[in-house]
């Protein structure tokens, strides 16, 4: 019974976040906020994004001093407990079109889809009001991955100016009952690269962002 109860403990935790909304300003001295929507309120259109292991995410990023700020997005693939890549996804300085450049007003907003396809490929389409960039990344066999937003989940500090984790793409730890946690991998706090150590995690991605 205990070893069923684990198991259905890790299912929530993990399902939890196909349909809710958060508010997410961590009380920063920047003033920085990020509201973030997770999944569907359709249960229909749930239904398919679970049937399918789609994991869909809408951000908004709110502050004063992001008008004006280029964007960039990086992310670090590690396996094994160690640092294999690092490379950037999209920078906004580097767009060639003058008026996605920097942002026009305090505001910001992003759709994040992204799944494993058949051939173990992580992919993942950063859809923008008036443009997308899809990206995908080498994963193993498993159906176990799962998209979370890092920064609202280990309550991470957001900044003007400087670099902050937003989103880590992971595997479940696995306990010694034979129960899996996301979120025990996800609320672990500011030591991310050390996850794989930590968690015997095999793989997993780390997205970094920064306003400049």
């Amino acid at each position: 019974m205990k070893k069923l109860q684990a198991v259905a403990v890790a299912l929530i935790c993990f399902s939890g976040l196909t349909a809710q909304s958060y508010q997410v300003d961590f009380n920063n001295p920047s003033g920085l906020k990020m509201e973030v929507d997770y999944g569907s309120n359709n249960a229909e259109m749930s239904d398919v994004l679970q049937f399918e292991g789609i994991d869909y995410q809408k951000l908004k990023f709110e502050g004063e001093k992001l008008k004006g700020k280029s964007y960039k997005i990086k992310v670090k693939e590690i396996w094994n407990g160690k640092l294999k890549s690092e490379s950037v996804v999209l920078d906004s300085k580097d767009f060639g079109v003058k008026e996605f450049e920097t942002l026009k007003e305090s505001l910001m907003k992003m759709r994040i889809i992204s799944k494993r396809t058949q051939d173990n490929k992580l992919k993942m389409t950063f859809k923008f009001p008036r443009f997308s960039i899809t990206k995908a990344y080498d994963a193993i066999d498993s159906d176990e991955y799962s998209l979370r937003n890092i920064a609202e989940e280990s309550n991470l500090e957001l900044n003007y100016n400087e670099p902050f984790y937003l989103l880590a793409y992971i595997l479940p730890y696995e306990r010694e009952d034979g129960s899996k946690s996301w979120c025990e991998v996800g609320t672990a706090g500011k030591d991310l690269e050390n996850w794989g150590k930590r968690f015997g995690i095999e793989h997993y991605l780390l997205f970094e962002m920064k306003f400049e």
